[in-house]
């Protein structure tokens, strides 16, 4: 359904975008490549993480190869590598911060890195598909009401210029707790403030380890006709990875998945089978059974 933020003579563009983004299906699955600012260096050398990991043209030789998501990141890296793949869907993230300034000197704050006007002219000039934009909101922060205010101006121009908007909703800042992740009430609550943002889809952060699926359908039903995405969270198993994404998509009611070190710490082989492992369960309902079929015959 487009939203009535989408004026009449941009339906057409938002409704091809919102096709080659979510594969005509209304569900997402986003390749998030933003965490080489997030988390700096981490997630890409280390114990466990595969060597090519640590060159970002990993990230797009997965996606080229798996044929299948949209690959949400910071302008600069698509603009140094989209001239060799020109056929990535790409969501581009408006902000971002590391993670040096700690919680306890300051609340987290996130401010734009541009405007989405000046991503619209980047689209034009580049020629590359980009979808949509994402913004990240830190709940509970000191500065909340500007990243508030931000966020619905964000949206409001992305839909004027028929892009998606996806929002990252996180807990962050002196007034949360780290149990809010594990509480399906207080996420449900961050996914309502996504609908009422305007959000086409919000990646909402949610400890699955603690909780079973099916208490987490509330924060689909909270965010209305605003798709929840969940989170893909640190490497784990292949199996168990798949598996714990088939419940998020069963029982909890999310209409996809935002993912990165689950998928770019592997291997490329690897990389590759699990992105179309979690493209045929979240745009075709497959099984983990069906889905390990895609994974080389040593990772399964």
């Amino acid at each position: 359904m487009v939203p009535l933020t989408v004026p009449a003579n941009k339906r057409a563009e938002y409704l091809k975008n919102w096709a080659l983004a979510t594969k005509q299906t209304g569900k997402l699955l986003i390749f998030a490549a933003d965490q080489k600012v997030e988390h700096l260096n981490d997630d890409f050398v280390g114990t466990g993480i595969a060597p090519e990991a640590a060159f970002p043209e990993h990230y797009f030789k997965i996606i080229k190869e798996a044929k299948c998501g949209v690959m949400a990141g910071h302008i600069g890296l698509l603009a140094r590598y989209g001239q060799d793949y020109q056929n990535i869907p790409y969501i581009i993230k408006l902000n971002g911060k590391t993670n040096l300034v700690k919680e306890e000197v300051r609340d987290p704050f996130s401010s734009l890195w541009l405007t989405v006007e000046q991503a619209v002219a980047f689209k034009k000039e580049s020629k590359l598909p980009i979808t949509g934009v994402g913004l990240t909101v830190y709940l509970g922060s000191h500065d909340e009401a500007e990243m508030l205010q931000t966020a619905a101006q964000t949206v409001l121009r992305a839909h004027q210029n028929g892009l998606l908007a996806v929002l990252w909703m996180y807990f962050k800042g002196k007034s949360t707790d780290k149990k809010f992740s594990s509480d399906p009430q207080k996420v449900a609550g961050a996914s309502g403030v996504a609908l009422s943002l305007g959000a086409d889809f919000a990646k909402v952060s949610y400890d699955y380890k603690t909780t079973s699926p099916e208490k987490w359908q509330r924060v689909s039903v909270a965010a209305g006709r605003t798709g929840v995405l969940f989170v893909g969270g640190e490497k784990q198993d292949p199996q168990k990875f798949l598996t714990s994404v088939e419940k998020q998509l069963t029982f909890a009611g999310s209409r996809g998945l935002a993912v990165g070190r689950n998928i770019y710490q592997h291997p490329l082989p690897v990389a590759v089978g699990l992105l179309k492992a979690l493209s045929a369960m979240i745009y075709q309902g497959v099984s983990t059974k069906e889905a390990l079929k895609f994974l080389p015959a040593s990772r399964k």
